[in-house]
């Protein structure tokens, strides 16, 4: 069990995996009709695509590093998900999983099963993907003449990792 400070570091690694997720639930709530089908070019992967991709991730990375922790892994990485409610249970799932996960092996001194050198830099690298993706997600959206404004995103994603 880490001490105070690393109590408390802990506590704060977790909240931003937890503000992280708001984000992308927000993105997916601000999504307009249509938009769960848009893409940056005609072979990129769909915004729905995109976020089912983030699920996948999740729950393989915890399978392969935290398996007491997995939960089923989708079959399939890449999947059209047509209902946005849907897509926003997947995510709500898949983090609660990283997140027991990381928490737990951070207290118990545990390193992870497969990959990453400590626990929190898993945590790390879907902040990370999950950021890149997001970008990737506004592009798309941009370009197929479905963008969500900067008046729009500025309160559900930066005012997010700005609360105190």
């Amino acid at each position: 069990m880490p001490d105070a400070f690393g109590a408390r570091l802990l506590d704060a690694l977790l909240d931003s995996w937890e503000r992280n997720n708001t984000i992308l639930l927000n993105l997916v709530r601000v999504l307009p009709e249509g938009g769960l089908a848009a893409r940056a070019t005609a072979d990129s992967p769909s915004v729905s695509e995109m976020l089912t991709h983030l699920h996948h991730e999740r729950m393989i990375s915890v399978f392969e590093n935290a398996p007491e922790f997995a939960g089923a892994v989708p079959e399939k990485e890449w999947v059209s998900e047509s209902d946005p409610e849907r897509i926003a249970l997947m995510l709500i799932e898949s983090a609660q999983r990283v997140r027991d996960a990381v928490k737990a092996r951070i207290e118990a001194g545990q390193d992870l099963e497969l990959d990453f050198a400590h626990p929190v830099l898993l945590i790390q690298l879907l902040i990370f993907h999950e950021g890149y993706h997001h970008g990737q997600i506004k592009l798309a959206l941009k370009l197929s003449g479905q963008a969500v404004t900067d008046e729009e995103a500025g309160p559900i994603t930066w005012a997010v990792w700005r609360q105190k």
